[in-house]
């Protein structure tokens, strides 16, 4: 089954707009991706973290002429501008939570990463909720206080692909640099996926290896038109690798890379 294109509505979800002449270098010292190379109209992903690499705030920066746009998950936009607002002791630096109308078109789990904010109303017909969480879920996007919280670090999930580790200093980036010399982490955020046409496993059910009975838990699950019963899991390492077999609440899944692959040896 092809996957249908989605309008997905992100109007709602919060936005912080950061204006001063310092605003540039005020945030490549802030986040995990590299700001400065972006030109006007540019963006990018990006993790704002705590001083021991702990998650803090995930959003798009956006570098407009005049700001700096930061288009935030949901939930987390106050949270974010409290917080820059904090570190800018010194910096000729504003922000304000702002109303943006923005869209993007997920055509495709790997859109869920790599399709441009547009600036403007959701055309018609807008994707319900149910459907947009689904293709973020195909697409293994963690969202912030769901799949990942503020014990979580970038590099367990999808999310180190935020991570320019080229860019020079940042909050939280002696932690992120230690793990990325010392090898693969103590936990991984996976996919999982389940036979048959049972509703998947709900949230917070817990994840068995033949190795490791506390292997991890569920952090989302939906029914996806494409892959059948899905889920995103934390696992600890000796669980992670895809094609590995878990038992989550009695029903077995296959451990999955993240986006979900349609090819057939994908799982």
């Amino acid at each position: 089954m092809p996957f249908a294109s989605l309008h997905v509505d992100q109007s709602g979800w919060g936005c912080v707009r950061v204006t001063g002449p310092d605003r540039i270098r005020f945030l490549q010292g802030m986040c995990t991706a590299n700001i400065a190379a972006l030109g006007d109209g540019q963006w990018t992903r990006a993790c704002m973290l705590d001083a021991k690499g702990h998650l803090v705030s995930v959003f798009d920066a956006l570098v407009r002429a005049e700001d700096v746009l930061l288009l935030c998950q949901p939930g987390v936009a106050e949270a974010t501008r409290d917080r820059l607002a904090r570190h800018a002791i010194m910096d000729e630096v504003d922000f304000e939570l702002a109303d943006v109308p923005v869209h993007r078109v997920w055509a495709a789990p790997q859109d869920v990463w790599s399709a441009p904010p547009v600036l403007a109303p959701c055309p018609e017909p807008v994707a319900p909720p149910e459907a947009v969480d689904i293709r973020r879920i195909e697409a293994g996007l963690p969202l912030f206080g769901v799949d990942v919280d503020d014990k979580s670090f970038p590099f367990e999930s999808p999310l180190r692909a935020t991570i320019d580790y080229d860019k020079g200093c940042y909050l939280g980036q002696e932690p992120v640099a230690r793990v990325r010399h010392q090898g693969r982490p103590a936990w991984e955020l996976v996919g999982l996926r389940f036979a048959g046409d049972e509703p998947p496993p709900d949230r917070g059910s817990p994840v068995a290896h033949a190795d490791r009975p506390d292997a991890g838990h569920v952090t989302s699950s939906a029914r996806s038109p494409v892959f059948g019963p899905i889920a995103l899991a934390r696992l600890r390492r000796a669980a992670a690798e895809p094609g590995t077999r878990v038992q989550v609440a009695g029903r077995e899944a296959i451990v999955c890379a993240l986006p979900f692959d349609t090819r057939p040896e994908a799982g």
